[in-house]
């Protein structure tokens, strides 16, 4: 029988990849402590957390890649962890590898914001985004919400994001929105982001600092719902402009959308206005107005922001549709009107990152 060399075992492992990052494990320096003893091997799969959900995976597939070279008889794979600098060292290499885009100018960043999920966010930040291209803005979108990313499926675009002198390059829209999301790196966009908030904390800095988004008269921010990491991230990173705060009529909505409110109030971001999304439903062939989720407490909202309430989109079928299509950039939403006129009052970003 032939010895089993370490060359064997690593060329079988570098067959094995990280499922959340997409590159093998050896390259990744996952496999550490190797021992070769007869016809044993045994090493440490070093995860990026300790707690990673797909470790049985990776540690079976590691085992079963060894245990099909010629004479080895028993595989033992401990599990390990790395340290916060190697995981940020990883992320960083996948991510951007490339240099710091210094020559950004973006006049004003908005964020879109929201208490709780499920309120038509991401949709909104699209419509708007789309508004402001139609009458002539340089626009961009960041798509903070890393572990539910959507801007890309609603604009129809897919990645990969290239790199190039000035830092990472943005995917355009058909209207030349430039677009950064998460799912743009991934190589499926139904593939699922399991990080923990270090890790979301830190891409959300990158997609500002690495992304060379050039000259932007807006770039919205679309953010996850609830106040934790990423949207303090954003609030703490980026100069600010103001916040749209998206809701629905449901006093539940409202009440979780409050603790929205409260949190830019404490972090002195400037409430530019309140959205009420899914305000009942028109019926084409009567007329007539349904309130499907009870009569709107938006106005409640508005007042604990003391902010405007600048409008209420109905329920509409068409931009249901247009989301799943890819076309979210052809809808007609008369009733952002006044939202885009208030964005356009937002005095331009004097800072210079």
């Amino acid at each position: 029988m032939s010895e089993i060399s370490e060359t064997q075992v690593m060329e079988a492992l570098r067959q094995v990849n990280d499922p959340e990052i997409h590159r093998n494990i050896v390259d990744l320096k996952m496999v550490r402590d190797l021992k070769i003893e007869g016809g044993k091997v045994s090493f440490t799969l070093a995860l990026t957390i300790p707690e990673c959900p797909l470790r049985d995976e990776i540690a079976n597939t590691a085992k079963q890649a060894v245990q099909a070279i010629p004479g080895v008889e028993r595989v033992e794979v401990q599990i390990g962890s790395m340290t916060e600098e190697e995981r940020q060292a990883i992320f960083q290499t996948k991510i951007s590898a490339t240099p710091l885009a210094t020559q950004n100018k973006v006049e004003k960043v908005i964020a879109i914001m929201s208490g709780k999920g499920g309120v038509g966010k991401s949709m909104i930040t699209a419509l708007l985004a789309s508004a402001l291209a139609r009458n002539g803005h340089r626009v961009g979108i960041l798509d903070a919400d890393i572990t539910g990313p959507s801007i890309p499926k609603l604009f129809g675009v897919r990645g990969p994001i290239m790199g190039g002198k000035l830092g990472l390059e943005p995917v355009r829209s058909r209207l030349g929105i430039k677009l950064i999301s998460i799912n743009l790196a991934l190589e499926e966009e139904k593939q699922a982001v399991i990080w923990r908030g270090p890790l979301i904390t830190h891409t959300i800095q990158q997609f500002w600092k690495d992304v060379n988004w050039g000259e932007l008269d807006e770039l919205l921010v679309d953010l996850p719902p609830g106040t934790s990491d990423a949207a303090l991230t954003v609030m703490q990173n980026l100069p600010i402009s103001g916040i749209l705060i998206v809701t629905t009529p449901q006093a539940l909505a409202s009440m979780v959308v409050s603790k929205a409110v409260e949190m830019a109030n404490k972090l002195n971001a400037p409430i530019l206005g309140i959205v009420e999304n899914m305000s009942g439903f028109y019926a084409e062939d009567t007329g007539r107005q349904y309130e499907i989720f009870g009569p709107s407490h938006s106005d409640e909202v508005a007042k604990l922001a003391q902010a405007p309430l600048l409008a209420r989109l109905p329920i509409r079928s068409d931009l249901a549709s247009l989301c799943d299509q890819g076309f979210i950039e052809t809808a007609e939403v008369p009733e952002l009107t006044a939202v885009i006129n208030q964005i356009k009052k937002v005095p331009m970003n004097t800072s210079k990152e």
